[in-house]
């Protein structure tokens, strides 16, 4: 069998969400198929990305911003896959030859509408467009074979939409490997720490607006931030104590994770929440928004505020100052943590390449 996986998203130096995914996805795919008779061709559009992806044949073709991608598939065609898997909805289907899966990490941006920043003029204004209205997503999805999302809580909005006719299968994200975590003991440093951008329904400013009620905790920004984020942030809460690192190395940000009290975020809306799967991984308990994807991946462990509400937030935090409380958060999130593995998305993502690959001109529909 061949596998065509596009790894035109992975970004060059630092990786983003998408990025990180299809990264650990392909390399975990190529691990658990190693013993077997299965080629991986990884597509790349710009030769740097190789630096962030593992040791696997690759073919280039036009990146996934190109007016040329409606016809992407007429470039893959050349390279006579079994199936094709995109971790990203947009790769142009028009005149393909093979069966396809698409990814969708999330429906944020239909509820809260502004692009990345990094998006040039014209991007942004299609970008804006294409969620304006539900049918182009129903269109691109219902042009594969079958959908793939990250989390049960985003296939639950793909059907409560009605987004595609398709099946669809959950191939979760997961936290890179990390190095073993410290011994989980008691309390430590009355600091918190926030990892994710600023955009704004990452929602930081319930996050700063609870900093005065707990005037003796620090909270650590991680994130690369803009002048003028920085300063309005700061404006909310004059006088809370407010670290920015702008951009913190993984080193940096594992070690404000270990000594930290929690991890925060009070995020409004989110496809899964990388930092609570690192976060409960190194012990470190977490308190974040009551949203359905951290109550997916936080379960028990979690303590969780309406993402409107600094008190409770505050108070949140304040309940672990309670050392078997802490204890007891630490202890479930690491035993949490572990359900989510890239091995096992992995996986679920081979049984469902396989079973596209074997069907009738790979369209028969993969079992759920």
């Amino acid at each position: 069998m061949k596998i065509v996986f596009d790894c035109r998203y992975t970004r060059v130096g630092r990786h983003d969400g998408i990025s990180r995914y299809t990264a650990g996805v392909v390399r975990a795919l190529a691990e658990l198929v190693a013993a077997e008779p299965i080629e991986i061709t990884m597509l790349i559009s710009d030769r740097r990305q190789l630096e962030n992806l593992p040791d696997l044949p690759w073919s280039m073709v036009s990146p996934p911003t190109s007016p040329r991608e409606p016809l992407v598939a007429l470039q893959v065609n050349r390279l006579d896959p079994d199936v094709v898997f995109s971790p990203m909805q947009t790769m142009g289907t028009f005149g393909r030859r093979y069966p396809l899966a698409l990814t969708v990490h999330d429906l944020i941006y239909y509820s809260n509408r502004t692009p990345p920043r990094e998006f040039v003029w014209p991007l942004r204004l299609l970008w804006r467009l294409y969620h304006v209205s539900w049918w182009p997503q129903r269109l691109l999805l219902n042009g594969a074979d079958a959908v793939v999302t990250v989390s049960q809580t985003t296939e639950a909005l793909v059907e409560q939409h009605h987004l595609t006719r398709k099946p669809i299968v959950v191939v979760t994200n997961a936290a890179d490997a990390l190095d073993a975590a410290p011994e989980v003991v008691a309390p430590r440093a009355r600091s918190l720490v926030y990892m994710g951008s600023f955009m704004p329904y990452k929602n930081v400013e319930t996050l700063v607006r609870a900093m005065p009620l707990l005037p003796d905790y620090e909270l650590h920004l991680m994130s690369a931030v803009r002048d003028a984020d920085r300063d309005r942030l700061a404006a909310l809460a004059p006088g809370a104590r407010l670290v920015f690192h702008n951009g913190a190395s993984d080193e940096q940000y594992l070690a404000e994770l270990d000594r930290a009290t929690a991890l925060v975020t009070a995020s409004l809306n989110e496809g899964f929440g990388i930092p609570l799967v690192e976060a409960m991984g190194r012990g470190t308990p977490v308190v974040v928004s009551d949203i359905a994807v951290f109550r997916e991946i936080g379960g028990e462990a979690g303590l969780y505020f309406d993402a409107t509400d600094p008190a409770r937030a505050a108070a949140q935090v304040r309940s672990l100052e309670d050392p078997a409380e802490w204890r007891a958060r630490s202890t479930a999130g690491l035993e949490q943590a572990a359900r989510f593995s890239w091995a096992a998305s992995a996986r679920a993502l081979l049984g469902l390449l396989r079973e596209l690959a074997a069907a009738p001109s790979g369209r028969r529909r993969p079992r759920r």
